[in-house]
């Protein structure tokens, strides 16, 4: 939304519901529902820097993500690889079934995850 400093994307018909807001510097983006082949354009747009500028700083909130397949793990990596120029995508609260996903694939070595948004911006 222009002028509120929050960026909301509605929940979709499919389920996934996305909001960016700025902190400190950093955008912090929440995201609620299940990321497939369906959603993860959604959450693609949520995750890729807003600002072309150098150092984009992201922190993708996951506590309300109960799944993830292997489209959302690309999208990860995407916007992983956007975030390159300086910057740094952090994953925060990531629940067990979507963590061990990522484990299965070899990003917890390369995405930092943390325990909650506020540990991801303190780190």
């Amino acid at each position: 939304m222009a002028g509120s400093g929050s960026t909301d994307e509605p929940v979709e018909p499919d389920g996934l519901s996305v909001d960016r807001n700025p902190v400190g510097g950093v955008t912090v983006v929440t995201v609620a529902g299940e990321v497939d082949h369906r959603t993860a354009g959604t959450l693609r747009r949520a995750l890729m820097p807003a600002d072309p500028g150098p150092a984009p700083r992201t922190v993708a909130d996951l506590s309300g993500v109960g799944f993830m397949d292997s489209s959302g793990i690309n999208v990860l990596i995407a916007a992983h690889q956007a975030h390159e120029a300086g910057g740094w995508l952090r994953l925060a609260g990531v629940r067990r079934p979507v963590l061990r996903t990522l484990e299965m694939v070899g990003l917890t070595g390369l995405l930092a995850c943390y325990s909650s948004v506020r540990a991801a911006l303190d780190a």
